[in-house]
């Protein structure tokens, strides 16, 4: 299997664990069955969302899902069965250090599921502690070498986290740490991580705000044979305008394939479902209008330098599913 992934790629991630489980539940582990079983409901209603949006405008062959094991694995089985792009998180949730959720297991969890990609997520800030990133690294070399022999495509996350010394050296802004430091801290971290023999098909990062950043971003994942990789925006749980001006600053870069945005696609309908503010139908729509909305923006911000992958799945655009 040739290293990378060219078609479009528009993903609505739910993976989200812990944060998810305290932050929409206020539930603390270990769960009861009961509290379980919401969650997992939760997440059915996300994906209920997304196939939802399938009857509009959006193509059925870049459309995917991103979400857990733990609490999504009916759902992940539905998907594949049904045709959709799948991606399943390996990391342990909560940690800040990069561990396989599953330890060892980890093989075994992917070859029950075979999704179409394997995703990790990985916070890694190539001036931060350097012995935290040679662990990582190690167990992520792991992971690309099982992905790489096993015909697994492979989705890497990046985080870069600001160190402490870069806050003060941007005066605590986290804004400015964003737009002054984290764009060039990514390139050398897409480096280091290359260099040390981890080899992902896509990489989903985090937004930026000008299009030369994308640019040079991609040049350094599509460097030295890397031709076909593929990038995609995170939404990182950010407002819909700074998640707009994401996309429309990627979407005109070739590489930059597609996005995953997440919980400003779903979070507000979560929350108003569960306070009984909308109907379960009510959520389900807001979520299908929200994940329409981003296909449309990056869509319309491509069309100029749409490649050829592009235009050979407009065909599919009107394809549906039940």
């Amino acid at each position: 299997m040739n290293l990378g992934y060219t078609e479009p790629l528009y993903l609505l991630p739910f993976d989200h664990r812990g944060s998810y489980v305290s932050g929409m539940f206020h539930f603390k582990p270990p769960l009861t069955a009961d509290e379980h079983d919401r969650v997992a409901r939760s997440k059915r209603l996300i994906y209920d969302g997304f196939r939802q949006a399938l009857t509009g405008a959006v193509p059925v062959a870049c459309a995917g899902i991103l979400v857990d094991e733990e609490f999504g694995a009916d759902i992940l089985r539905d998907a594949a069965s049904s045709g959709y792009v799948t991606a399943v998180s390996v990391e342990k949730s909560g940690s800040d250090e990069f561990e396989f959720e599953y330890g060892d297991a980890y093989a075994a969890h992917l070859e029950a599921f075979k999704p179409t990609f394997a995703k990790v997520l990985v916070r890694y800030n190539p001036q931060g502690d350097m012995a935290l990133n040679q662990r990582q690294t190690a167990r992520l070399k792991q992971l690309s070498d099982h992905c790489r022999a096993t015909e697994q495509r492979f989705m890497f996350e990046l985080l870069v986290p600001a160190t402490k010394a870069q806050m003060e050296h941007v005066g605590a802004d986290k804004n400015a740490y964003d737009d002054q430091l984290r764009p060039d801290l990514m390139r050398q971290a897409i480096r280091a991580l290359q260099d040390a023999g981890i080899e992902p098909d896509v990489w989903k990062i985090e937004g930026l705000e000008r299009r030369e950043d994308c640019e040079q971003l991609v040049d350094i994942a599509r460097r030295d044979g890397r031709g076909d990789v593929g990038c995609i925006v995170l939404g990182r749980g950010a407002d819909e305008k700074k998640v707009v001006d994401w996309l429309e600053a990627a979407a005109p870069v070739p590489g930059f394939i597609g996005f995953a945005v997440g919980r400003t696609t779903f979070w507000d309908a979560v929350a108003g479902f569960e306070a009984k503010e909308m109907t379960r139908q009510e959520a389900v729509s807001h979520i299908a209008e929200r994940y329409r909305k981003w296909v449309k923006i990056f869509e319309k911000a491509r069309v100029p330098h749409a490649s050829s992958a592009h235009h050979a799945t407009e065909s599919v655009a009107t394809r549906t599913k039940p």
